[in-house]
């Protein structure tokens, strides 16, 4: 299994971002897939998650209205929209995959770093 993100970087306040996660070795389509990120001095959390068929998505609060998980399963890949971020949003962005039905083991992206800096 592997997912690579991309997608990060420097972006004044106000200011929008696509990372994007490639994902191989596994059946994509048999995977949940979301989003997290680990800011400094933070626990990881959730940041958005979507089933496999783009059917459902969930969102955490604070990003909530602010972001949009979608993904392409001919691509193997897997996106999320962020707009009018703030500094609270710096952190390093994880891509991460559930795949079922064993379901039983996440697995992780090396990360992508999003800083917010005027």
């Amino acid at each position: 299994v592997q997912l690579v993100e991309s997608g990060g970087g420097l972006v004044q306040p106000g200011g929008s971002l696509k990372l994007s996660c490639l994902a191989s070795g596994f059946t994509f389509t048999n995977a949940v897939m979301s989003w997290h990120r680990q800011g400094p001095r933070k626990s990881r959390e959730l940041v958005a998650a979507i089933f496999a068929d783009g059917s459902v998505t969930t969102y955490a609060d604070f990003l909530k209205d602010r972001s949009t998980i979608s993904r392409d399963n001919a691509k193997n890949t897997v996106y999320l929209q962020m707009d009018n971020l703030t500094t609270e949003d710096a952190a390093v962005y994880y891509c991460c995959a559930q795949i079922y039905p064993i379901a039983s083991q996440l697995y992780w992206g090396q990360g992508t770093q999003v800083t917010i800096a005027s």
